[in-house]
């Protein structure tokens, strides 16, 4: 109610809050993609950067930037829902969205060899499954 009595009124102070908490889940984002930057290399340079783990490395890092191109799709549609919404800043959301959903499927592409839509390939599964142990 001190904002209201300001002269704030309500919808600015709440659409405020929310542009501070897309900021922070932007930060948040950018913080998962440099935590996993760092700990994958970190686990690279440990086992002395032998080839046979570089595909393991690359794997890590990829999945880092999938989680955190996630969350900073999530924040820039937070903070379009705090703006003023226009057909401009859905538009450029659209176009964000469109962009960062691009770079996640050439990730999967890159990581799993197949992209998002397609099934798992006998080989891969296989694989997976030998990896169980049997009972």
């Amino acid at each position: 109610m001190h904002a209201v009595a300001n002269g704030l009124s309500l919808e600015a102070v709440v659409s405020r809050w929310i542009g501070l908490i897309g900021i922070g889940i932007e930060i948040f984002g950018a913080l998962v993609i440099v935590t996993g930057l760092v700990w994958s290399t970190w686990l690279f340079v440990r086992e002395r950067m032998n080839e046979r783990h570089y595909d393991a490395y690359k794997i890590r890092i990829g999945r880092s930037l999938l989680l955190g191109l996630e969350v900073v799709v999530a924040a820039d549609i937070v903070k379009t829902i705090a703006l003023e919404l226009t057909l401009m800043s859905l538009a450029l959301l659209a176009a964000l969205v469109l962009i960062r959903t691009f770079l996640s499927w050439t990730l999967v592409l890159e990581i799993e060899g197949r992209w998002p839509w397609q099934r798992e390939t006998m080989r891969h599964a296989d694989r997976r499954h030998s990896n169980e142990p049997s009972q």
